[in-house]
């Protein structure tokens, strides 16, 4: 905690966090182009929530995450072989193993290389709940951002490599408050541009977060079930052949039942029941959702997703568009 909180006030990251927000953002869409190189399409790598993936600036020019409201976003990069991971981590119990999972392609064995790390996501996500956004009467592990964000710095700090805090875009530099005085992010996503480095805000559109967008989104919700996936980031991406490698998540029969059972909520129900920050969600959250509820509803059968407990594996094709293989 008191780490988390001298870094939230040192000036060169205050400094980082206010220019990471004067800058626009920008928005992914699924005929994306390469600033550098108009005529060809951009390469990108899509995450959702708690899947990680580490990627070859060779292979790939974009990466990035959206949709994060009390979740951050990880990006951890070495500054000498440029490889870059980045997490859309959910939860503190994910962040020991998760980190260990991102750095695992990272390292290139030398024990003094800096590794740089940006952190952006969470938010202030207990101030609404007080008129005057004082922190009187308040505990500072309420809420669902701020543990994540402590349990992250406390997991980089007792790590043996090399950090290099660069942006620390989190809690009370990523809140504003809407005209109702509720707390909401400032950005919910961010991308890298591989090439440089260079983190900017970002929003995706629904098309541009493929492949296999609903059964991944699935996994975000359906891991608890699947004691494979205790603790760990679900994998996602093969950095070496550039292809998605959706690797398989089991589901029980419970989760198209319940899923039944609430297809006919109102979208204000589905809010309060689904999200830990109803009023700070993005536009798609609850369609998304109630796409979700209707994969599972015609899918009951996690295997017939998962065939052979295989993987589902895309490919690139040279347009940008995802082959199933």
């Amino acid at each position: 905690m008191d780490a988390l909180n001298a870094l939230m006030k040192h000036p060169a990251l205050v400094y980082a966090s206010n220019t990471f927000q004067s800058i626009p953002e920008r928005k992914i869409s699924a005929d994306e182009s390469c600033s550098s190189e108009v005529s060809r399409s951009c390469k990108w790598v899509y995450l959702f929530q708690r899947e990680f993936a580490t990627v070859d600036p060779a292979l790939v020019d974009l990466v990035g995450t959206d949709e994060a409201t009390t979740c951050v976003g990880v990006v951890i990069r070495n500054r000498e072989n440029r490889m870059i991971s980045v997490a859309h981590m959910d939860f503190p119990d994910v962040v020991d193993i998760g980190l260990c999972q991102m750095l695992s392609l990272l390292s290139d064995h030398d024990p003094d290389s800096l590794l740089d790390v940006h952190l952006v996501g969470g938010f202030d996500d207990i101030s609404s709940q007080y008129s005057d956004h004082s922190t009187k009467c308040r505990t500072e592990f309420e809420g669902y951002s701020y543990p994540l964000c402590a349990k992250i710095i406390e997991s980089l700090s007792n790590r043996s490599e090399k950090f290099d805090i660069r942006t620390l875009h989190v809690l009370g530099h990523n809140t504003r408050w809407n005209s109702e005085g509720i707390a909401c992010p400032i950005f919910h996503g961010f991308v890298v541009e591989t090439n440089s480095g260079s983190l900017v805000p970002a929003s995706f559109q629904r098309t541009s977060r493929c492949p296999d967008e609903i059964v991944r989104s699935i996994r975000v919700t359906a891991w608890f079930e699947d004691p494979n996936w205790a603790g760990r980031l679900l994998e996602t991406y093969d950095t070496e052949t550039d292809c998605y490698v959706i690797a398989p998540c089991a589901w029980t029969i419970w989760q198209s039942r319940s899923a039944l059972s609430r297809q006919y909520l109102s979208d204000t129900e589905i809010l309060l029941m689904c999200s830990s920050s109803p009023s700070a969600e993005g536009p798609d959250f609850v369609d998304d959702i109630r796409r979700k509820w209707d994969y599972l509803i015609r899918h009951p059968d996690w295997r017939e997703t998962f065939p052979s407990k295989k993987a589902r594996v895309f490919q690139r094709n040279a347009d940008g568009s995802w082959v199933k293989l």
